[in-house]
């Protein structure tokens, strides 16, 4: 199967699996974000689900795909530091401030600085109108999250380091992205980095971190029910993760960075079905941007 999708690279028919993956990860990277600020505490939820992608992904590393070229074990140590500093932006921020404002500044954040990433790191320079696409993108994005800091009840006093800590996130959204698509370029074999990527991070980082928060309280909560969410977030991140890794392997970063932002839309359809949030038509009207700067952006390459 990796020599079929190496062979698709630079091709139409890669471009096309590249946006299917890249709207498939938006879709499922929404309902990850949902599933780590849900009713647990978002350290235990994080932690729950390195652990279970760790273990899953183990015996994938270490006895089915081929071992990492020796070049890549530096660029392993790069990538366990920046997603172990972005995850611990984004415990804080979901502790800080509520899911349907960090959210979308998180992931409106993230592509601007992925698509100027992308033409320092890959050469890769976007039109006139993908960039209108972009601030037709952004626009909703962060007209989503001035919407809900209007009109809904937050905790006023921790809203500030939230905003905060979720433009530290979405940083690290972008600077991740373009690094590991660096690094998923770099091997023969791109299931190697994926396997390696997801044993290396799920285990020693984020369940340390866990299992010490967990001793330390008084109330803790039944291992049980976390680690089934746990289960069920490693199962969505390997498809949400590898989608949108393979998709800059396959085509252009940043075309990958904001087409995988239309996850805010998804996000926002979670809060209203399963979480109980209105919508209205004014976020209704909101996600038709951020839906048609996507859109613009794919039409205008």
């Amino acid at each position: 199967m990796s020599q079929w999708l190496i062979g698709l690279e630079g091709t139409e028919a890669g471009h096309r699996l590249a946006l299917a993956l890249a709207l498939l990860a938006a879709l499922l990277h929404a309902i990850f974000g949902a599933l780590q600020k849900g009713r647990h505490d978002p350290w235990f939820s994080r932690g729950a689900i390195d652990f279970s992608y760790g273990v899953m992904a183990a015996p994938f590393a270490l006895f089915v795909v081929p071992w990492p070229e020796p070049h890549m074990w530096p660029i392993f140590a790069g990538a366990f530091v920046i997603h172990a500093s972005y995850k611990l932006a984004q415990a804080f921020a979901y502790s800080k401030g509520a899911y349907t404002v960090v959210y979308p500044v998180v992931r409106g954040t993230g592509p601007l600085f992925a698509v100027i990433g992308a033409y320092l790191i890959f050469g890769e320079v976007f039109t006139l109108a993908q960039w209108a696409g972009v601030g037709v993108l952004l626009a909703g994005i962060f007209g989503l999250a001035a919407y809900n800091l209007i009109h809904w009840e937050f905790d006023r006093d921790t809203l500030k380091p939230a905003l905060a800590l979720a433009l530290l996130t979405g940083g690290f959204v972008a600077l991740y992205t373009t690094y590991d698509a660096y690094g998923i370029r770099a091997t023969a074999n791109p299931f190697t980095f994926l396997a390696w990527f997801f044993f290396i991070d799920g285990l020693f980082f984020m369940p340390p971190l866990m299992l010490l928060r967990w001793m330390r309280m008084e109330g803790r909560p039944a291992a049980g029910p976390l680690m089934a969410r746990g289960a069920l977030g490693a199962v969505i991140a390997f498809f949400s993760f590898g989608a949108v890794m393979m998709a800059t392997r396959l085509d252009k970063v940043g075309e990958a960075a904001v087409l995988r932002e239309t996850s805010t839309v998804f996000a926002a359809l979670i809060g209203w079905v399963l979480l109980g949030e209105k919508v209205g038509p004014r976020r209704l009207a909101l996600m038709a941007l951020i839906a048609a700067g996507a859109v613009i952006v794919e039409i205008g390459g």
